[in-house]
């Protein structure tokens, strides 16, 4: 079903952090099934990126500061309606994050962040009997040492995923979260461009390659469709088999 041209048809999805990488893999991915999406961008240069960009065509970009609370409120609460919220918003500051001040920051954005949106969701949510897609890491699941913040925001989405599955269940909301493991987008481009990084990365992982953003919209469409209709509090790795190996 999710691989049918009008599979989402009628449906409207918000991507939180939808204007590059991963989140605009899941928005362009939702909009050629026929959804509705919305994706958002922190500042205005990653808005017109997004209108530029002709994987983002019939998509609507919009700023969004996950860190503003009211702007968070304001966005969301404009909505008509809405039935599947994704969280994509995040940033890594690899070196810098035993700093406290960007460990602060890497959490306020990554974790509160999607605290704050799947908050204002709710609502909107609970009239559809919607669902949330969370986005966790394989560095919910083991640690990084030069990513403190990153890997401890991500551990933390993978407990609020289980914490407000619980809590929105009696809403009819589903709550899940993708964990997708080394995946070719900007964020991760120095470990592509190294070539015995990449190489490493590769040889562990069962599959053989590298991941791509449409892999992992591949899993987030699952989880938002009626096949998943029974799956709530997931953490699902997207990773080729690297958490096994």
């Amino acid at each position: 079903m999710t691989t049918e041209p009008h599979a989402f048809e009628g449906k409207h999805v918000l991507v939180v952090g939808g204007t590059s990488g991963i989140g605009a893999g899941i928005g362009a991915a939702f909009a050629v099934r026929g959804a509705q999406v919305r994706v958002t961008g922190a500042t205005a240069a990653e808005v017109a990126r997004a209108l530029a960009d002709p994987a983002l065509r019939g998509v609507q970009p919009l700023q969004l500061d996950v860190r503003d609370d009211a702007a968070v409120a304001t966005c969301i609460g404009a909505l008509a309606r809405l039935d599947v919220l994704v969280n994509c918003a995040g940033i890594i500051r690899r070196q810098e994050e035993h700093d406290p001040a960007v460990f602060a920051q890497v959490l306020d954005i990554n974790l509160n962040g999607t605290m704050r949106t799947c908050t204002a969701a709710r609502p909107l949510l609970a009239a559809t009997q919607g669902c949330i897609v969370n986005t966790a890491s394989m560095l919910s699941f083991f640690g990084g040492g030069l990513v403190p913040a990153y890997s401890a925001s991500k551990g933390g989405i993978a407990q609020l995923t289980k914490s407000l599955a619980i809590a929105y269940a009696a809403d009819r909301i589903r709550v899940n979260a993708l964990a997708p493991g080394w995946i070719r987008t900007p964020l991760t481009q120095a470990l592509q461009d190294d070539d015995g990084r990449s190489a490493a990365i590769v040889g562990r992982t069962p599959l053989g390659r590298w991941g791509t953003p449409d892999d992992v919209a591949g899993a987030a469409l699952l989880l938002a469709s009626p096949w998943a209709g029974f799956i709530t509090g997931v953490v699902l790795p997207v990773d080729g088999g690297y958490l096994i190996s």
